[in-house]
C-alpha cells in the first residue's frame, strides 16, 4: 500500500483540520511520535476530541519502508491498535494500546506507521454532500537495547529535469526527521521548507524535490535544517548534471 493516499485528508504526525460543508473540529493526538523499546510490551497513546460531536475512527498499523522518492506500508501483525474501532466522546478522551503480541528480538530500528482514519457514524444515511474526512498518521519506531544515538546523515543536491532533488543518505541505525531546511549558496540563504520535511529511515535514502531556481548552482554548500528536533548543520555536495 502506498503511503501517500488522496482518498482521505492525511494529516502527518496527527495536527490538522477536517473540512466537511462546515468546519468540524479534528482530534488531537498524543504523543505525534512515538519510540518503543524492543523490551516492552505495549505502549500508549491517546486521542482526545475537543469538539461537541463523538468522532468515530479505524486504527489500523503499517510496517513502514522507503524508496528514495516515497514511503511504502505493508499491513503487519508485529504491532496490532486495541481497540481497532473506537468512539472518542464530546470533549472526550480514548486510549488507544499498540500492542506486540510477539516480542521477537530487534537488532535494528524498526519502523512503523499507525493510520487513524475517521469514519462515519454508525447508521449515517448517504447524502449528496461532499465530506472530507481526516486520516491522521503516527511514526512508531521500535528501538533495539544497544541503539546508536543520533542518524548519520550524508547530503547531496543534483539536478533533476529543471529542478533540483535533495538526497539524503542515513548510514546510522536511528531515524532521522528532517525540517526546516536552509542552504547556503554564494548568493545568500535560502530556505527549501518550513516545518517538516520528512523522514530518512536507517539504511535508507530519500529525495525531496526542492524549489531551487539557480541552475548554475556549484558546491560544496552549507546546509542547515532540524533533525529529530535539533539544529544541525552539513556540508551539501552539488553532483554535476547527467
Amino acid at each position: 500500500m502506498r503511503f501517500a493516499r488522496k482518498a482521505a485528508g492525511i494529516v502527518a504526525l496527527g495536527v490538522g483540520v477536517l473540512a466537511t460543508d462546515a468546519l468540524a473540529t479534528s482530534l488531537q493526538i498524543s504523543p505525534v511520535l512515538i519510540e518503543m523499546p524492543a523490551h516492552a510490551n505495549a505502549v500508549g497513546m491517546t486521542l482526545t476530541n475537543p469538539g461537541d460531536e463523538p468522532v468515530y475512527g479505524q486504527v489500523r498499523v503499517y510496517r513502514w519502508d522507503q524508496s528514495v522518492l516515497d514511503d511504502t506500508l505493508e499491513p503487519t501483525q508485529e504491532i496490532v491498535a486495541s481497540p481497532p474501532l473506537v468512539k472518542v466522546p464530546p470533549h472526550g478522551e480514548q486510549l488507544i494500546r499498540l500492542i506486540r503480541p510477539v516480542r521477537e528480538p530487534v537488532s535494528v530500528e524498526r519502523s512503523f506507521r499507525v493510520l487513524i482514519d475517521e469514519i462515519p457514524q454508525p447508521g449515517t444515511v448517504a447524502s449528496d454532500s461532499i465530506t472530507i474526512r481526516l486520516r491522521y498518521s503516527v511514526p512508531v519506531f521500535v528501538q533495539p537495547p544497544a541503539l546508536a544515538g543520533a542518524p548519520v546523515l550524508s547530503w547531496q543536491l543534483k539536478r533533476a529535469g529543471e529542478g533540483w532533488l535533495l538526497c539524503a543518505t542515513n548510514s546510522g541505525e536511528r531515524h532521522g526527521q528532517v525540517g526546516e531546511v536552509t542552504v547556503v549558496t554564494d548568493r545568500g540563504e535560502q530556505a527549501l521548507n518550513q516545518g517538516l520535511l520528512g523522514y530518512v529511515l536507517p539504511g535508507h535514502e530519500r529525495h525531496w524535490k526542492v524549489p531551487l531556481a539557480d541552475a548554475s548552482i556549484r558546491g560544496p554548500l552549507r546546509l542547515r535544517a532540524k533533525i529529530n528536533g535539533q539544529s544541525e548543520e552539513a556540508t551539501v555536495q552539488v553532483l554535476p548534471s547527467e
